[in-house]
């Protein structure tokens, strides 16, 4: 053999190796998408369409369970103006903040006998022109909802902004009742509280109003506002009772706290599956609703929670609970639909929210966290 001819082989069989390798891999490697890979993203589908399912229902269940035929119309920097920089308010978002969104170790019994207690605060405003004289007292009238009842009011405090006072001094917080000009006296003190102050120190004060709630409560004709002064020595009122520059979120607002009896703590349980997991039994899958994501400003706290959803497949415990239906499906099994994975247990969240008064609202809603899941 010639050395041309050595030559044209050896480049020949160059040429065609890797050729014949890459066709060998090719035969050599599994197809793109196995039977179970194609199980495993038929069952992902079939999660996510139910988290999408779940997530629209949850919308839906907190309207309906407010009383709401849509959700209020506040925007974010209304709610940054509404909002009262108050101990109360403080303290309640801290609570938030402290036990984030994933403290789901002590839940609440969800028992229509025992309810939780709610916190409604109503920012003041201007009372009808007939109290007023010149165009005074601006501040405070308080609408008071017919939904109260005297005897389930535990507490209701007057909170009151005191601006800085150039000295020491002692202020008298006054509280007095506003009554139609043509009735005669416009004031009559209900309420008063004696506090000695720093100089330079601003202040939120608190005073008890309950028993002048509840007899605006029973007699609603009687509620035509307020006068909130406070006096220092020097006859200068300190009270903050109308918007001005630097006081937003300062204005007096109530807080009733009301109770319906006490609530009952228990362990949550439930069988979990990771969301990435391969099981198709019927368990518990995580879920977050963000509430911002759905843009819905008005709800304070919490901005999002973990609720929960319930998939997968309930044979095993057909076969066990329901012999002969078992049988039935499986020899006809688009005649008949046996039992699905549903939730078995269910809790509520706890909320601050505005309602359409622009009224800030702490209560429960009931049945908003999956549990337990199980197949009915």
């Amino acid at each position: 053999m010639h050395l041309s001819q050595i030559v044209f082989y050896l480049s020949l069989v160059i040429a065609l190796g890797p050729v014949v390798l890459s066709d060998q891999e090719t035969h050599q490697q599994p197809s793109a998408t196995s039977p179970e890979d194609t199980e495993q993203c038929a069952t992902c589908d079939v999660r996510q369409q139910i988290k999408t399912m779940r997530l629209n229902a949850i919308k839906s269940q907190i309207l309906s369970k407010l009383r709401m035929k849509e959700a209020p119309n506040i925007s974010r920097d209304t709610v940054r103006q509404l909002l009262p920089k108050a101990p109360p308010l403080q303290q309640l978002l801290d609570q938030y903040d402290v036990l984030g969104d994933d403290n789901r170790d002590v839940i609440m019994e969800e028992d229509d006998e025992h309810a939780v207690t709610e916190t409604v605060m109503m920012m003041a405003g201007e009372p009808e022109s007939n109290v007023q004289m010149d165009g005074e007292p601006k501040c405070c009238f308080f609408s008071i909802a017919q939904k109260f009842q005297a005897n389930r009011i535990v507490r209701a405090q007057l909170w009151v902004h005191l601006r800085p006072s150039d000295e020491a001094t002692t202020v008298f917080l006054q509280i007095s009742r506003l009554m139609p000009v043509t009735d005669g006296s416009r004031h009559i003190r209900i309420r008063s509280l004696k506090l000695d102050v720093k100089a330079g120190v601003s202040s939120w004060q608190s005073i008890d109003v309950k028993q002048v709630l509840s007899v605006w409560l029973r007699q609603p004709e009687t509620n035509w506002g307020i006068e909130i002064n406070a006096f220092d020595s020097r006859g200068k009122d300190l009270a903050v009772t109308s918007s001005q520059p630097g006081e937003a979120g300062m204005q007096p607002f109530l807080e009733v706290k009301i109770s319906e009896g006490p609530k009952r703590p228990r362990r949550d349980s439930g069988l979990d599956c990771d969301e990435n997991s391969p099981e198709s039994r019927c368990c518990r899958y995580p879920l977050t609703v963000d509430f911002e994501d759905f843009g819905w400003d008005w709800i304070i706290a919490p901005k999002r929670y973990k609720a929960n959803y319930c998939s997968g497949e309930c044979e095993y415990m057909h076969l066990q609970k329901y012999p002969h239906t078992h049988l039935v499906n499986k020899a006809n099994p688009r005649g008949t639909a046996g039992p699905c994975c549903t939730p078995t247990k269910m809790s509520p969240i706890n909320m601050l929210y505005f309602n359409r008064e622009e009224q800030i609202i702490y209560g429960k809603i009931p049945s908003m966290v999956v549990d337990r899941c199980g197949c009915f």
